[in-house]
């Protein structure tokens, strides 16, 4: 399973971010998208082995007041859907 993550990880482009986030009803700026997408390419191996690590509300500033929520609940939905499968 770790490898199948791997090679999904190295090909993935922010546009994917965005399509996902987009799909999500998650608008984000420009800043939010770099952000976003380099603490996951920075962070993803840290966060299969333990998914309850990110304490998301330490990156409150990053977001606008509007997607901030969003992405909260994102988070959360995601980690109780596939945290079982990390």
């Amino acid at each position: 399973m770790y490898n199948i993550i791997e090679k999904y990880m190295n090909m993935l482009k922010k546009e994917d971010v965005n399509n996902f986030a987009i799909n999500k009803n998650i608008y984000l700026s420009n800043a939010e998208l770099d952000f976003t997408y380099d603490f996951i390419k920075k962070n993803w191996k840290d966060i299969i082995k333990n998914p309850n690590m990110i304490d998301i509300d330490r990156y409150k500033s990053k977001f606008s007041p509007e997607n901030f929520p969003k992405v909260k609940q994102l988070l959360k939905e995601s980690i109780q859907k596939y945290g079982s499968y990390l």
